[in-house]
């Protein structure tokens, strides 16, 4: 007979050991949070992301997932590769709201901070297995699954089931001691582990996240229209994007940290242990016209093991024409957009175009 609460603990050092901030225990209950996901996918909110609405409710029914599962271990892992700068308020010349670290220098790139390092799918998936491993060396085998973002699973729901933290009005777990720059993994086990039990939330009345997004895309508290949001726009999104858009993009040609920038519980978030997530290719100060100038195999190379790579140089280069669209007038932007005008995608050539247009004479 196991002590299974005895267990959590040894589980939560060894994950501690591993590098994950935090450790937690959940049912897999999930049944509350189904009407709000049945309501997400029927408005459409997900936009192109089919794999959303393929799965059915097996999102939120780990058992589904692992038959089986009688608990969730969800872990932790700090990201934030360099101190998160104070977010100042902007007025470019062109009135467009430039990326969080770039207010004045719209023609510097703009990449989300989980992006700047390695890709950290397989790092999660190999710590998450090593924990596996540690688990069945202590009560022999059992059944178990490993998460990191690649299956139909409600992390953000689990997390908060496990007391890691709670859902913020930007749709991410926030917690005290950490803010949201994290991510989250999972363990689908059949061992019997109590649930630590939810946490309350301490949003209060604040709508900074709600309020800074550029392009508007949180139609209500805890909700995100997909088809909005310029993660989705710049990562998710294969075709064309919106023109009425694309002025609000400003200099983001990767995913956007507004709202986990002005959250105050940002304030609180610790700095990464993980050397792999420090930026590469200094990627956390690129000119948008240097990286415009890389050929498909420079970005094959330069961004082999990034998250980035995933969008393909296509989408790289629509991404950036829209980034210089957006910048101040240069001269060197001109040339570089106008050395794309023959670009053998339509995709490209449409945003080249586009980008040119908003330049004088």
């Amino acid at each position: 007979m196991h002590d299974w609460t005895g267990l959590k603990e040894k589980i939560r050092g060894w994950g501690k050991d591993l590098g994950f901030a935090a450790v937690g225990f959940a049912d897999i209950d999930l049944s509350p949070a189904e009407a709000g996901l049945t309501d997400w996918l029927a408005a459409g909110c997900h936009g192109e992301m089919d794999y959303m609405a393929s799965h059915g409710m097996k999102r939120a029914r780990p058992a589904e997932l692992l038959p089986g599962t009688r608990a969730v271990i969800t872990c932790r892992m700090d990201y934030l590769p360099f101190p998160a700068p104070e977010r100042r308020s902007a007025s470019p010349e062109k009135g467009i709201p430039f990326g969080h670290a770039d207010f004045c220098n719209p023609a510097q790139a703009v990449i989300s901070r989980y992006a700047l390092g390695r890709d950290y799918h397989k790092l999660l998936r190999a710590r998450l297995q090593k924990l596996a491993n540690r688990i069945a060396a202590e009560v022999g085998e059992f059944s178990y699954r490993v998460f990191t973002d690649s299956a139909p699973v409600m992390e953000v729901e689990l997390a908060r089931n496990a007391g890691l933290g709670w859902r913020g009005k930007h749709t991410l777990l926030l917690t005290r001691e950490a803010g949201s720059w994290f991510f989250l993994g999972e363990i689908c086990v059949d061992l019997p582990l109590p649930a630590d039990g939810p946490t309350s939330g301490h949003c209060g009345d604040c709508t900074a996240c709600l309020d800074i997004c550029p392009t508007q895309a949180f139609v209500a508290p805890y909700r995100l229209d997909a088809r909005r949001c310029i993660s989705y726009l710049t990562i998710e999104l294969k075709g064309s994007i919106p023109v009425e858009l694309r002025p609000l993009m400003g200099n983001r040609i990767y995913g956007c940290d507004d709202c986990q920038s002005v959250c105050p519980w940002n304030r609180f978030a610790p700095l990464t242990r993980e050397a792999d997530f420090a930026p590469r290719h200094g990627l956390d100060n690129a000119a948008l016209v240097e990286l415009f100038a890389w050929s498909e195999d420079e970005f094959n190379a330069r961004l082999a093991g990034s998250p980035i790579r995933r969008i393909g140089h296509e989408r790289w280069l629509r991404n950036i024409a829209v980034a210089l669209g957006n910048a101040s007038p240069a001269p060197e932007a001109r040339i570089a957009l106008l050395a794309r005008t023959g670009h053998a995608s339509a995709l490209v050539r449409e945003h080249v175009s586009w980008a040119l247009s908003r330049y004088p004479g």
